[in-house]
């Protein structure tokens, strides 16, 4: 058994990644959007892109200056990859559930696209079928939100808002720019309104589907590359796919993982991302579909070798095409808490950044600029 599994390995890192299995699942899509996937497919052979949450919105110790980034300031590069999340936009708010203004995040958007950069969405929307917010997993369906539900129609303006927001989003020539669009995500979870405990397996897939039709046939979006994404749970590919709505709503797989434990036990986080990565990529072959990590951090970065002693030698061992870190939101009033992922200026763990930053196989902006992702 344990041979069978060597050589199983062994079969996958052979022809696992070859350019020519990878599709969009979107017949139409734009031709940028297919360069995009097709440059993240040959990419992820030389390395993996590095993102960071709400990146050029702020930094741990600042707000809304142009220019500033605590990546930059620390390896005088941005992030390749720049994560934004559009909760409260279904609402009607100028501002995100993290108070980032909307009019703002646009402009963050084209300026990092227009650099060569990586743009994904996250969306953590209000509960439409009790009002309150996505951590509300209260109801014990989600059909009242599927199609002749009561609170279809609801539900539908909320991506109609979500659509006109997309639809914004241009470059220089006014063409769409691709979006790594990454909804209901840790759906694996217990902790939002679409997890396991509030949707059944079918209601998520159902709702998937419908959510990526209205937005690409009805709303006429063909710049979006699909993430499906997971929570930590999962000990095998059978267990990931588990609520997977099928290879014709899905580009990529990902999932969501942070080390919430101390110090030492660094080692078990760095044991649990390595059996996450080889089972997601296995799926992944199945499927044919390129792979990432959605969201990952370590508040605060109490490891000040965290980067470089227990995520660096995990991921050398695996292929994906992006890792991104959370956000470095500083001080939260209403949580009474400091909170950041990845280190600013001045921080123990600068220097343990910048030799990842150096690593052959981290791709930063400057690396994505060079590689030309959209043509």
């Amino acid at each position: 058994m344990f041979l069978r599994k060597i050589l199983t390995f062994a079969f996958i890192a052979a022809i696992g990644f070859s350019d020519a299995q990878y599709q969009l699942s979107d017949p139409d899509a734009t031709p940028e959007t297919v360069k995009l996937y097709e440059n993240l497919v040959k990419a992820q052979k030389k390395g993996y892109f590095v993102g960071h949450q709400d990146d050029l919105a702020y930094g741990v110790y600042w707000k809304y200056q142009d220019g500033r980034s605590d990546v930059k300031e620390v390896v005088k590069d941005f992030p390749a990859v720049y994560g934004w999340e559009l909760g409260d936009l279904e609402l009607g708010h100028d501002k995100n559930l993290d108070g980032v203004p909307f009019d703002k995040m646009k402009e963050f958007i084209k300026e990092g696209h227009q650099r060569g950069g990586i743009i994904t969405l996250s969306w953590h929307p209000n509960n439409p079928i009790t009002g309150k917010n996505a951590w509300d997993p209260s109801n014990k369906s989600i059909s009242e939100i599927l199609p002749n539900g009561t609170k279809h129609e609801l539900f539908k303006t909320y991506l109609d808002r979500v659509s006109e927001f997309i639809s914004d989003l241009k470059d220089e020539d006014g063409k769409p720019i691709p979006i790594l669009w990454r909804p209901w995500h840790e759906h694996t979870g217990t902790w939002f309104w679409w997890g396991v405990n509030s949707a059944s397996d079918e209601e998520y897939k159902a709702f998937f589907k419908f959510t990526l039709d209205y937005l690409r046939k009805t709303k006429n979006l063909h710049n979006l590359i699909s993430v499906y994404n997971t929570g930590i749970e999962f000990n095998s590919p059978e267990e990931y796919l588990k609520r997977y709505p099928g290879d014709d709503y899905v580009d990529m797989f990902s999932f969501d993982a942070y080390q919430r434990s101390s110090v030492e036990e660094g080692h078990k986080f760095a044991e649990q991302i390595d059996g996450l990565l080889k089972n997601m990529n296995l799926a992944g072959v199945q499927h044919k579909k390129i792979t990432a990590i959605g969201e990952i951090g370590y508040n605060q970065i109490p490891d000040h070798q965290w980067f470089t002693k227990i995520l660096k030698p995990v991921f050398d061992k695996h292929q994906f095409s992006y890792v991104l870190f959370w956000r470095n939101a500083g001080f939260k009033p209403g949580n009474n808490e400091v909170e950041y992922y990845l280190p600013f200026k001045g921080h123990p763990s600068e220097k343990d950044f910048q030799k990842f930053y150096k690593d052959r196989k981290t791709l930063f902006e400057k690396q994505a600029r060079r590689m030309k992702l959209y043509r």
